[in-house]
């Protein structure tokens, strides 16, 4: 009788040992795989194949993890890393990956919020793209094919290095990857002129679920749309990007004027609703929140800093700010005059100067918190001056000294493409956009509930004044609270729309129907995944 009673607790041993034994017969499969796949490139796929018993794998896999949440011992781990250096090594991945029953998560810059480019709870391969990443800059055609594995810094700086009159419409954090950039649609400091980084596209090559290569002409246009604003991971592996480069004067004028509350901080934030979605196509505004201890009192109390790009000189944004937000109280003083280049560097508060600084991809910056949690809005409608007062309670709760707040002003340009050019719906009648964050240390990742709780009581006090039917938010903020799909892969329509009208509005029909034309299997998948329309 006594071995009948502990039956159960032999056969769930048994079942974990068959798992596990499972898990690493694939493994070694799927290792057995990639080498003779391609009999003739075994040596070199070799050489960017990574396993725990290589002494470099844990290096590789932090090296792009952005977000230190997803950096502890119990975060899940990769089977394997690939490091392609040439489509071959992608395509074999792919088909390796598909035969043995394994995930693939695709990492470019490692920005995703919620660690899902290297990540998984099922048994997964990563595809670390940092070495993917060269740049073809041609300025006769003001064109550039850019590898999705360089970061936003690279381009910029290789562009740079050709024609000074030139840039992409790409992101304003340097580290951001170009994969994962376009493939949320993409916005940064010259979307109110020119538009998001996927509407800059004008062709890209993928390697699709069958391993085959497509490019713009031969995916056909609706998936040629889909990667440009979907998300990254539901269609393939995008390799590279051919991109549209636009004019920038020699001169661009910045500046960051701070108001704490004691200074009119409430008003001040709730004219510049009014203000900045109608100024020119040429200024980016951008308003951060946090809190600091005041200059009079010595309490806590919020910092609203109104930061500004103009693609011009400091005498035309002058009378032009004057004119249109005379109560911000800007002088001469405040304006800085500078290049292009050197307006990326200011705004990622690097600590050199000279641009190279953005070729670094490793670069952290010891201002931010390790460790986040961030969600998102857009908002159609000013909110009164009454609703940001209650938000300055919950800013000013112990818990909440790394909280910040990033208000991103739309209009310009953003109001005249139709809100079907891309997966991307944020157009026409959004006044900004809003993120927010609370980070902590990584070694209270133990203790980040309580930050998680904060953020998640703001984003409720929030939704009587964003956006609402559906309440907005933007796929590259990535945010698992609105919704998430099943582990196995069967996520029904009903379930996905829960977040997928959130990100994606109206076009998350026609999403879910070219993923079913191209992955009714749904081999690309994750927690927020476009599925087929089957399941």
């Amino acid at each position: 009788m006594k071995s009948l009673h502990h039956f159960p607790l032999l056969f769930l041993v048994f079942s974990l040992a068959l798992a596990t034994c499972s898990s690493a017969d694939s493994h070694e499969d799927f290792l057995d795989c990639l080498s003779s796949y391609h009999p003739e490139e075994s040596s070199s796929i070799s050489r960017v194949v990574y396993t725990e018993r290589n002494s470099s794998y844990s290096a590789i896999l932090e090296s792009s993890i952005q977000n230190r949440r997803f950096s502890t011992p119990s975060t899940p781990k990769p089977l394997v890393i690939v490091t392609p250096l040439n489509t071959s090594h992608v395509q074999t991945t792919v088909h390796c990956s598909k035969r043995h029953g394994l995930q693939i998560r695709t990492r470019s810059g490692g920005h995703d919020f919620e660690g899902l480019s290297y990540v998984s709870d099922v048994p997964f391969v990563v595809v670390d793209l940092s070495q993917f990443r060269s740049i073809d800059v041609d300025v006769e055609n003001r064109e550039a094919w850019v590898q999705s594995g360089a970061i936003t810094g690279e381009l910029y700086y290789r562009i740079n290095e050709r024609a000074t009159n030139l840039t992409f419409p790409g992101a304003v954090c340097h580290t951001v990857g170009i994969g994962g950039l376009i493939s949320g649609g993409g916005y940064g400091l010259l979307f109110r002129k020119y538009g998001l980084a996927g509407d800059n596209v004008i062709d890209a090559r993928l390697v699709d679920v069958n391993g085959r290569v497509l490019d713009r002409r031969s995916m056909g246009e609706d998936l040629f749309w889909a990667i440009r604003g979907g998300g990254g991971g539901s269609f393939g592996i995008v390799l590279s990007w051919k991109v549209k480069l636009v004019p920038i004067p020699s001169t661009v004028t910045v500046f960051t004027v701070g108001r704490t509350l004691e200074q009119n901080a409430t008003q001040l934030l709730h004219r510049w609703q009014y203000v900045a979605p109608n100024l020119p196509n040429d200024v980016y505004s951008l308003i951060s929140i946090s809190t600091t201890n005041s200059t009079e009192t010595g309490n806590r109390t919020v910092l609203v800093t109104f930061i500004s790009v103009f693609q011009g000189s400091a005498n035309e944004l002058m009378p032009l700010m004057q004119e249109r937000f005379p109560e911000l109280g800007l002088v001469r003083e405040n304006l800085i005059e500078m290049t292009w280049i050197e307006s990326i560097i200011f705004l990622n508060r690097l600590p050199n100067e000279t641009p190279e600084i953005l070729l670094n991809r490793t670069y952290r910056n010891t201002l931010l918190s390790p460790a986040f949690k961030a969600k998102s809005d857009y908002v159609r409608k000013p909110m009164p001056e009454i609703a940001l007062q209650g938000l300055w309670s919950q800013l000013l709760e112990d818990v909440a000294t790394t909280a910040t707040m990033n208000i991103v002003s739309f209009g310009g340009e953003m109001d005249e493409i139709p809100e079907s050019a891309l997966p991307f719906p944020h157009r026409k009648g959004t006044l900004y956009g809003i993120d927010y964050n609370i980070g902590w240390q990584e070694e209270e990742n133990n203790n980040s509930q309580r930050y998680i709780d904060w953020i998640r009581k703001v984003y409720r006090y929030m939704g009587a004044f964003v956006s609402k039917s559906p309440r907005e938010a933007y796929v590259n903020y990535r945010d698992l609270d609105i919704g998430r799909n099943n582990d196995d892969g069967k996520t029904s329509y009903t379930q996905a729309s829960v977040w997928g009208r959130k990100y994606f509005n109206k076009n998350f029909d026609r999403l879910v129907y070219v993923k079913s034309k191209t992955d009714q299997e749904n081999f690309f998948r994750h927690e927020q995944s476009i599925p087929p329309s089957f399941h």
